[in-house]
């Protein structure tokens, strides 16, 4: 096995020292910039700081608080990873996945990947939610690219359907039944730090994107590898470059995402009750 598998096996050993029920199946959630709300309704939590995990990067990223969170909502286990690390920070794409393949080695087997994004489609509105469809991978790069562990997946796995089909209808009827509008569309994954030039929005939305962010599709691609169904869902915090009237700035998104943060909690609740 190459070191990457074996990384992962002595942070899951370490994670079973801290949190000994490892035996129950959960449900794993990923995050993003300002929607850290989510861990306040979580029971029976077991929290442990990223600095403890042995291999797990770290994230500086202003609204990551950076631990796994281990508990229940509602009663129904889930595992949490409270912020993510990300390309721009300087770290490998095989790095930025390690998180996910680690609640993914903790028996999580069905994922709700969140994200803060910008918004380029019409309907895709600050303080409006989005179901993710399908991504455009505009990094440059795979967290794929290497030697392929077969015990995690095939060296060239399908990419037809990243995002759950079921998942998504779920997660629509769980939208309805809260009286939510949410959209759906392409999330566009772009390196960055730095935010799009109008140009570039112009390009991804000739592409068909409909949010844009820096994040999620790597997590989406490694877990798709190792044959997990992924929900992903947009929090669009501010319009893209060039269709707002004022330059945009990460405290807009944190505080967008702030005021969109108790919608976006009910619904993951509901969605992690629908799936158990």
């Amino acid at each position: 096995m190459g070191s990457a598998f074996d990384d992962l096996q002595v942070a899951q050993k370490y994670v079973a020292t801290q949190d000994p029920s490892q035996s129950q199946e959960r449900v794993g959630i990923v995050l993003g910039s300002g929607l850290g709300l989510l861990s306040k309704s979580l029971r029976d939590v077991t929290q442990i700081p990223y600095g403890d995990i042995p291999g797990m990067p770290h994230t500086a990223v202003q609204g990551h608080a950076g631990a796994l969170l281990l508990g229940t909502l509602e009663g129904h286990p889930v595992a949490c990873l409270s912020g993510r690390a990300h390309l721009y920070e300087g770290h490998a794409p095989s790095t930025v996945v390690f998180g996910v393949r680690l609640l993914a080695a903790l028996r999580c087997t069905r994922f709700i990947l969140t994200n803060a994004a910008g918004g380029i489609a019409p309907g895709c509105s600050p303080g409006k939610l989005m179901l993710i469809e399908d991504h455009l991978n505009l990094t440059g790069t795979n967290p794929l690219i290497g030697s392929n562990e077969t015990t995690w997946g095939p060296r060239f796995p399908d990419m037809s359907e990243v995002y759950s089909e079921r998942l998504r209808e779920l997660a629509k009827m769980s939208a309805n039944e809260m009286g939510l509008r949410i959209e759906q569309g392409v999330y566009a994954g772009l390196l960055g730090p730095s935010y799009e030039t109008p140009a570039e929005i112009k390009m991804l939305r000739t592409l068909g994107a409909s949010a844009v962010g820096m994040s999620t599709v790597h997590e989406a691609i490694a877990l798709r590898h190792q044959g997990c169904q992924v929900l992903g869902i947009s929090c669009i915090t501010n319009w893209a470059a060039g269709l707002s009237e004022h330059p945009l700035s990460h405290e807009e998104v944190a505080e967008t995402a702030g005021k969109t943060s108790q919608d976006f909690c009910t619904l993951v609740i509901r969605v992690v009750k629908a799936i158990h």
